[in-house]
């Protein structure tokens, strides 16, 4: 991960705007180790990280840091995570995920002129999450970004999500410069019909976005104005009469419910990136803050949540 663009050295000059890094301990080549806290990942662990670290080697110096986020993702089941986490470290850039505390955060972006930022997010019904459009809606930055861009995960075509993404930044007076699609195992399972894939079409889903990022890396890389997305058959009509009709009835939380097999252990509630699940009485509870992004019900190691009975007998999937 690079912070070659945020490190400040705040020696002298003013840093009413900077925020004081603790030290923890030293590292290994002597310097002092700074943490920055914050909600980014730990990208070899591949797991939640509280805190990302770098080693800085001048102990005498008093470092300040201006973080700048670049790549905001928002992902249930991890598809979208796994994209936003190849394309900042093979990029160079900081991410940050979209969450209620992220959204609800006074300071949310610092950004450097001629700086570029990009979303990661899933497909639903046809558009962006609504978390996302808000999330832009909501962005503060420093200044205006020089390239913005999107990359949207989906189990089989986006629709207008292109469109619908572009108009949302348009508000902000940015220009959406380039958007791409990538192809990965389907998780919606919410309708009769559909469900998770077979196991051989997963398993080649995510062969193929392998190469697919790395594509998308060197297009990213060169800042190419492009929209790359497989919007399939009838885009206009899925994402502008079908997707508000998904909103209005079919993304309501109250259709979810537990069986007999839960335990209460809990790990919906934590895994909610909404933190739209409370427990009361060792049981789960949903609130009306939900996406539907399904990472409570694919998530359950006990299969006990369910979605009316419209996920009877249905799989589950998570990223591995």
């Amino acid at each position: 991960m690079s912070y070659k663009n945020g490190a400040a050295l705040a020696e002298s000059g003013n840093s009413s705007n900077l925020k004081e890094i603790p030290r923890t301990a030293s590292s290994s080549n002597g310097g002092p180790r700074l943490r920055v806290a914050f909600m980014p990942v730990d990208y070899k662990g591949g797991e939640h990280s509280n805190h990302v670290y770098r080693s800085f080697v001048t102990p005498q110096v008093r470092l300040f840091l201006y973080l700048i986020l670049m790549i905001y993702c928002f992902s249930g089941t991890g598809n979208s995570r796994w994209v936003a986490e190849r394309l900042a470290e093979r990029l160079g850039d900081t991410l940050c995920l979209l969450t209620d505390e992220s959204l609800s955060s006074p300071s949310f972006g610092v950004l450097k002129e001629g700086e570029a930022i990009g979303f990661v997010f899933p497909v639903h019904a046809w558009g962006p999450p609504p978390v996302v459009l808000e999330g832009i809606r909501r962005l503060q930055l420093t200044s205006a970004p020089d390239y913005v861009y999107f990359v949207c995960t989906c189990g089989d075509d986006c629709g207008k999500t292109s469109s619908v993404f572009a108009r949302a930044v348009r508000k902000r007076g940015w220009r959406c410069s380039a958007g791409f699609s990538v192809r990965m195992p389907n998780t919606y399972v919410c309708l009769p019909g559909f469900d998770v894939d077979a196991p051989e079409v997963e398993r080649q889903k995510l062969e193929a976005a392998e190469g697919r990022v790395e594509e998308l890396v060197s297009r990213l890389h060169q800042r190419l104005s492009e929209i790359d997305c497989f919007e399939g058959s009838f885009p206009w009509l899925k994402t502008y009469v079908i997707r508000p009709f998904f909103h209005r009835w079919l993304m309501s939380p109250r259709r979810f419910h537990i069986t007999e097999s839960c335990t209460g252990c809990g790990l919906c509630a934590r895994r909610c990136p909404l933190h739209n699940i409370m427990m009361e009485n060792g049981r789960p509870v949903w609130n009306d803050h939900c996406t539907l992004c399904l990472a409570c019900y694919h998530r359950c190691p006990h299969r006990a949540v369910a979605y009316g009975k419209a996920t009877d007998g249905k799989g589950q999937y998570v990223h591995p």
